[in-house]
């Protein structure tokens, strides 16, 4: 059992980011944009994690100026980019269909990793990638499902794939040298200071003012669906490869698209079923591989 939890720290990521579009449409419905939606995850989710890690393990929040870069990269490169597409695609388009782009993640993971890291691509990677992205086609509707997708739709899911998948690589460096919760600790904290110009505080707050049960949404999009998906994914990470690890999270538009059809009546036919079959198929290949650190 010890042997699959980094598999299963993953899986738990992947689930917690999958509901996010609960918090999201709810925010957006209040007049909120995505950079303000993006604002908001960055800053709920380092307000409560810096603080518990600097009461907890004081340690872990030592870092070299030198390494700065590298959280740059996972918190702001990566984060704050992939956020505000991932935001678009979501409130313009179907909630299956968002995360669904998002998965092509996993592709930009393999390729980098391979390049970077000198990861194999094995024959069991390939055949996994291969059923994560027609699962996640099958699953969006967007083939047989009288779906159309926009131009702007589309570079916002793939940018946010791309963006997503650079937390991965530069998570991948920060890992060598500290802990996972430093790592996670140090992405929310540029994260959050990068996206407060851009996210208009002041209409934030008088949202909020407006509709205090919005709190409620902001502390579920910061902790539920950020602070603890990130200390699970990035502790799992620490574990096995790259792209094993982007294969597994994707039980994200796994839950995504379930919860597209339950919360949000969103088609449901055969070919979306088939769909998720194939992403659970592309779980079980890996979930069944060896841990690797």
């Amino acid at each position: 059992m010890k042997k699959h939890l980094p598999a299963l720290a993953v899986l738990a990521a992947g689930a917690s980011w999958g509901i996010i579009s609960l918090f999201v449409r709810r925010l957006y419905a209040a007049g909120l944009q995505p950079l303000q939606i993006s604002c908001i995850r960055l800053v709920t989710a380092a307000v409560c994690f810096f603080p518990f890690l600097a009461l907890r393990d004081r340690g872990k929040l030592r870092i070299r100026l030198r390494d700065l870069w590298i959280f740059a990269g996972t918190g702001i490169v990566s984060v704050v980019f992939f956020n505000v597409l991932y935001f678009y695609a979501t409130v313009h388009s179907q909630a299956s269909v968002a995360v669904v782009l998002l998965y092509s993640s996993p592709a930009f993971v393999l390729l980098l990793s391979a390049l970077f890291y000198q990861e194999k691509i094995t024959r069991s990677r390939l055949l996994s990638l291969g059923l994560t992205v027609l699962g996640c086609v099958l699953v969006s509707g967007a083939l047989g499902g009288g779906y159309r997708l926009s131009g702007r739709v589309l570079l916002a899911g793939l940018g946010s794939g791309f963006f997503y998948a650079l937390y991965t690589i530069f998570a991948r460096l920060g890992l060598r040298r500290y802990d996972s919760m430093t790592v996670t600790a140090y992405t929310f904290l540029l994260g959050a200071l990068a996206s407060l110009p851009m996210g208009s505080p002041g209409g934030v707050v008088s949202a909020l003012a407006g509709d205090p049960a919005l709190w409620w949404s902001c502390l579920a999009i910061g902790v539920v669906s950020t602070a603890l998906p990130y200390v699970l994914y990035t502790w799992g990470l620490q574990r096995m490869d790259s792209s094993r690890a982007a294969i597994l999270a994707a039980s994200e538009p796994l839950v995504g698209a379930m919860l597209g059809m339950l919360a949000y009546a969103e088609p449901h036919g055969l070919l979306k079923l088939l769909g998720i079959a194939f992403i659970l198929a592309a779980i079980a290949v890996q979930s069944s591989g060896k841990s690797e650190k």
